[in-house]
């Protein structure tokens, strides 16, 4: 038998908790006529508003190669475009484009009308103290993740970092 402490599994509550907000999420956004996936492209270019497509993948924390297939979608519907990196024209930086400001402008109502509905019967301080935990909790786990690979490094055979 399977057996794990899950009543005090942090990552366990944060999973759980991701999972059913993405699932609403996803549910909300498939009205509005986008995937979840093509939603995080937007919300990432909303907040950083344009970068690559590698920088892309790096902060939505996918695989390269299934943004391609996301991106790909969304340029032949008409939500984004290519442009050459003026620093390096090998190099495409990503923005949305007018049809996707329409549809964004449709789901962040959505999603703030989802956040209302999320955070009801929470209290200012109790949603100032949950920011804060986060805040900690992705500092902890970015120290985790760095003990590790310096971890892995080190143990290389060859020498090399990875």
């Amino acid at each position: 038998m399977l057996e794990y402490d899950w009543e005090n599994s942090v990552g366990y509550w944060i999973c759980l908790t991701s999972h059913e907000f993405r699932k609403a999420l996803g549910h909300l956004m498939s009205k509005e006529g986008i995937t979840l996936r093509q939603w995080e492209v937007l919300a990432c270019l909303s907040a950083r508003e344009c970068c690559s497509q590698a920088e892309l993948a790096e902060y939505l924390s996918i695989e390269p190669h299934t943004l391609a297939g996301v991106l790909k979608r969304m340029q032949e519907a008409g939500l984004l475009e290519r442009r050459s990196c003026p620093d390096d024209r090998r190099r495409n930086r990503i923005f949305p484009t007018a049809a996707a400001s329409e549809i964004w402008d449709r789901v962040a109502h959505v999603f703030r009308m989802m956040r209302q509905e999320v955070v009801a019967g929470i209290s200012a301080e109790e949603l100032a103290t949950l920011k804060l935990l986060c805040g900690k909790l992705r500092e902890n786990i970015s120290r985790v993740a760095e003990s590790q690979n310096g971890r892995h490094s080190s143990d290389s055979d060859d020498g090399e970092c990875e």
